[in-house]
């Protein structure tokens, strides 16, 4: 192996290493900021009040035991018809602040997308010819009901997230034809890991058989973004 590729496979693992440790660091971030102010909002109680006082020896992690009360009383909470308009209250109050509004709103967005099982959570991984003939992006399937577009269209149209590499918050979403979209075997987890980490972390060989592409894709088809050259 050249100098020159022994560097450069040092340089790709690396940013490899470090996209992998990246989100697992972040998510100890948050949930230690999460822990810490719970611990903190114990030092606000009397004296008399506090646990070691009313124990009678000291209790570690309670803060953590607190943050998990809290969210699951806000999920419950969240989840009734009392709760979700308070929640919707909040939400309004928050769209009227000009900066907090955009934040705000594009984070509880992601996270919907991300969590919710109603319809706006990635659905599959599929590959579709973008952004044209014979290059094969990864996406993700999120509406089966591009009612409008297909319509106007005349053909059958559905939603798919290209995400960018390595944020995949950010990214194109594209509407293609049904028969143009290939669904992949690895699951929504593989194919975010591939992405974070520029495609190093690739799922293994789906032993189950080999992918059949659509007809029209066989035969060197449209591409999804548009025709190639």
């Amino acid at each position: 192996m050249s100098e020159r590729r022994w560097i450069a496979s040092i340089r790709r693992y690396l940013i490899a290493g470090v996209l992998v440790w990246m989100p697992i660091l972040a998510t100890l971030f948050v949930v230690r900021f999460l822990v810490g102010l719970m611990d903190g909002t114990l030092t606000i109680l009397p004296d008399r009040w506090q646990p070691e006082a009313l124990l009678g020896f000291p209790l570690p992690g309670l803060g953590a035991v607190l943050a998990f009360v809290v969210l699951m009383i806000t999920g419950f909470l969240g989840t009734n018809l009392i709760g979700r308009q308070v929640v919707g209250g909040w939400e309004g109050l928050m769209r009227r602040i000009p900066f907090v509004r955009t934040v705000y709103g594009g984070v509880k967005s992601f996270a919907e997308t991300l969590f919710s099982d109603t319809g706006k959570s990635f659905k599959k991984v599929v590959a579709i010819q973008y952004p044209r003939r014979e290059i094969w992006s990864v996406g993700f399937l999120v509406t089966e009901q591009a009612s409008e577009l297909s319509e106007q269209a005349n053909r059958e149209l559905v939603g798919v997230f290209v995400p960018t590499t390595p944020n995949p918050t950010s990214g194109f979403i594209v509407f293609v034809p049904r028969d143009d979209v290939v669904e992949l075997a690895m699951t929504v987890d593989q194919a975010m890991k591939m992405v974070l980490t520029l495609g190093v972390v690739a799922p293994h060989r789906n032993t189950g058989g080999a992918v059949t592409l659509p007809a029209n894709l066989a035969g060197g088809g449209s591409a999804a973004g548009g025709p190639g050259p």
